[in-house]
Order: C-alpha cells, then structure tokens, then sequence
C-alpha cells in the first residue's frame, strides 16, 4: 500500500460518489474501480491518501490534484446559493477520465438512472473487456474501440444497453477508424469541440458536454439535466418557463464564467448531499 500527502483540498467520497463517474465501488473502507487496464484502490485518512494499481503521477492526474481548485471556487463564487455549495462541498474535484470509456458510459447514461448506467457499462465490461483480479474480487477493463467496433448491435444489445447499440457501435468505428480522435477534440475549443462529438449518432448536446467536462478538461462545459434547469429557472433566472438546454447551459456560462462547469458541478453535489442528509 503506498500514500500520499494531499497539499491541496480533496475529499475522496464526494469526488467518486457524485454521479461523474460510473464505476467506482465501495467496499469496505476502500473505493475501487477499475481505471484502464488496473483496478485501482483508494482510501483517503484526513490528509493522506492510501492507494494500490496506480502510479502517484496517475492519481494526481485522474483526481486532478494538479489543478488549482482553490482559485477556480474563488473565482465561481460569485452568489449565496454557489457560496453554499462551495462551503459544503470543498474539495470535490472533477475526474480526468479516460476519453473513449467516458463517451460510451455517456451514451449509456441517456434517459437512464445511475444503476442502470452502471449495469450497462459492466455489461459491456464483463462481455468485451478483461478480467483483472484484486483482494479476491474480479473487475473488468473497458473495452477498446476496436472490441466494440467489430460487434454488430445485435450483439451490442444483448449487453442491456437498449437502443443505444447503435450508437455504441458507430462511435466505436468512429474511435477505431480515428486513432487520434481524442488529441483532436483536446485541441479544439470548446464550442467546436461539442459541435465534433454532437457530430456522432447519439450523442447530443448533454452527451457531448459530460464527456467534454469530465474527459477533456473543458470546463465551460455544463451539462444540464432536470435539476440543473430547475435550479437555473427557479433560483437564478426566476422563470416559470422552462428553459430549453441552451438557454440555461448559456445562463450559467455568463454567470459563472469560464470555469461554468465546476460550479454546474458543485450545486448538483450539494443537491445531492441535501437529498441524502434527508434520507
């Protein structure tokens, strides 16, 4: 087991159970998940992080310690109510996930709950990925687009994914046919980067901005699902209208600035926390 001493605000828990990404477990005291082809192994002690699978660079990287959470909250925190989730959430940090799983579990998530993403996205592991052992359990990797791009969406389908076979067939040929397809959208600004991703079947404008905020680092992405609408109508805009995407995605840009997303982020986590406080 090796560690390593945080300098930088982080919390573990909210970070991994927040609902950006898919496949992080608990069990025990420790969080799990397989991350490209390891299982990783964390568990965070006030300051310090025990970890197993991962490099430190890996990790710092993955988590994004390296970036500098404490002046992109201050430079959000602009309102009561982001005031609030800020207070309550510190140190939630957004994921540097890995591109290609990040836009299949995102196809995955349309008009779907966080279990049924997850059984989905194992599906797909258990069936076209590889097994890696740890503590006596087995995880599985993700499957490369290669895997996925050769199955027909019959086969795809068998794995529960429902009428998204064919998207996840066709943005796996996409990847497979373009192995450099990630370093593009990495070099492209955001609105031009969503407009290549929305380019693909099945993926629209909140697929496209889950993957862009929490695979490629772009952080104006925000992606708005019922409650963040909720919350941009009711709390800031003060509309009975419902907004459509744009309209509210765009409101949080003006409002929050370059770094929309984080704060898009932070007001659902503490939704979220609120919720459970309650349960």
């Amino acid at each position: 087991m090796q560690s390593l001493k945080l300098t930088v605000p982080f919390n573990l828990d909210l970070s991994v159970s927040c609902g950006q990404s898919f496949r992080w477990r608990k069990i025990g005291e420790f969080w799990y998940a397989p991350v490209g082809d390891a299982v990783w192994k964390v568990k965070q002690e006030g300051d310090v992080l025990l970890y197993d699978g991962a490099s430190e660079a890996d990790l710092i990287r993955y988590f994004g310690l390296d970036v500098p959470l404490d002046d992109i909250l201050s430079d959000v925190d602009r309102d009561d109510l982001i005031h609030s989730a800020v207070s309550s959430c510190r140190g939630l940090r957004l994921h540097r996930q890995p591109t290609f799983e990040c836009l299949i579990s995102y196809i995955c998530a349309t008009c779907a709950n966080i279990p049924g993403i997850q059984m989905r996205i194992e599906n797909l592991a258990k069936t076209y990925g590889r097994p890696l052992e740890m503590d006596g359990m087995t995880f599985y990797t993700f499957p490369n687009p290669k895997d996925l791009a050769c199955e027909s969406p019959e086969n795809i389908r068998l794995c529960k994914v429902g009428y998204r076979d064919k998207y996840i067939c066709g943005a796996s040929a996409y990847a497979a046919e373009n192995p450099d397809w990630a370093d593009e959208i990495f070099s492209m600004d955001y609105k031009d980067a969503k407009r290549k991703l929305m380019s693909l079947p099945g993926v629209g404008p909140k697929v496209a901005d889950c993957v862009l905020l929490f695979a490629f680092e772009k952080y104006e992405a925000v992606p708005i699902d019922v409650w963040m609408e909720r919350i941009f109508r009711t709390r800031y805009i003060g509309s009975e209208k419902k907004l459509s995407y744009e309209k509210a995605a765009g409101y949080a840009r003006e409002h929050f600035g370059k770094y929309a997303g984080y704060a898009q982020e932070y007001l659902f986590a503490e939704r979220e926390f609120i919720a459970k406080k309650g349960e």
